[in-house]
């Protein structure tokens, strides 16, 4: 534990600094261990980040996940995006969000605008 903390530049050196947060988990806080702990988890972060990027999920994926984790029925869509045939035609990607439709999901439900506005492809009808 000696060793000095140093950015994260190789999968080996991820792997070790991965191992190392393993050994401290359970450190104390207020201890040096406990600092370690924390500033090797914003580097493990950062290093993972960069090297296996995670694209956010497109609008139709993004409203989805949100029902299945929050528990939203089609009808309560139905009723933020106006009609069941639109809720129905956005879900089956053939329509495309509006960005009102959008803002109403990002306010009412959480989901990050920028998730919300990106492009998705959408079926022929």
């Amino acid at each position: 534990m000696t060793d000095a903390v140093k950015p994260i530049h190789t999968d080996e050196e991820h792997a070790a600094a991965v191992a190392e947060i393993g050994r401290l988990w359970d450190a104390e806080p207020g201890t040096p261990e406990h600092d370690r702990l924390e500033v090797l988890g914003i580097l493990v972060d950062t290093y993972e980040a960069a090297r296996w990027p995670i694209d956010p999920p497109d609008p139709v994926e993004a409203i989805k996940a949100r029902m299945e984790q929050a528990g939203y029925t089609r009808g309560q869509l139905a009723d933020l995006l106006g009609s069941q045939s639109r809720a129905t035609e956005i879900l089956g990607r053939r329509r495309r969000l509006t960005m009102d439709m959008a803002w109403k999901l990002s306010q009412a439900w959480k989901i990050p605008a920028e998730t919300l506005i990106r492009p998705y492809e959408t079926r022929p009808d």
